[in-house]
């Protein structure tokens, strides 16, 4: 599953021709690509995908994704839970049987 997350916009700067900027996700800060919404500013949020902001949010709707965020975190839900059992595990395959061996064989 991909997310796109938002961020704040800390600066924007120009990188081989294309609008960047520097956008904080809960006090880390990434570099993003703007070409898809070259009309954010410095303090807009954003929604970010794979490097690149792919629109922009209001405030208010990205302290509601943030308070989402958290509840997943705090509910444990961001992380899958670990096999215990040999039943837990997903059954094997010829492909990964090929995997586990060394591809190709």
């Amino acid at each position: 599953m991909c997310l796109g997350i938002p961020g704040r916009v800390l600066e924007i700067y120009e990188r081989d021709d294309l609008p960047m900027a520097k956008v904080e996700f809960g006090g880390i800060v990434k570099e993003a690509c703007l070409a898809y919404v070259p009309e954010a500013q410095v303090g807009d949020y954003v929604i970010v995908h794979v490097g690149f902001a792919i629109s922009r949010v209001e405030p208010a709707e990205a302290e509601e994704i943030f308070a989402y965020l958290e509840q997943i975190e705090s509910a444990g839900a961001a992380e899958p839970p670990a096999a215990t059992t040999p039943a837990d595990s997903p059954p094997s395959s010829p492909l990964s049987d090929d995997f586990a061996s060394g591809f190709p064989p």
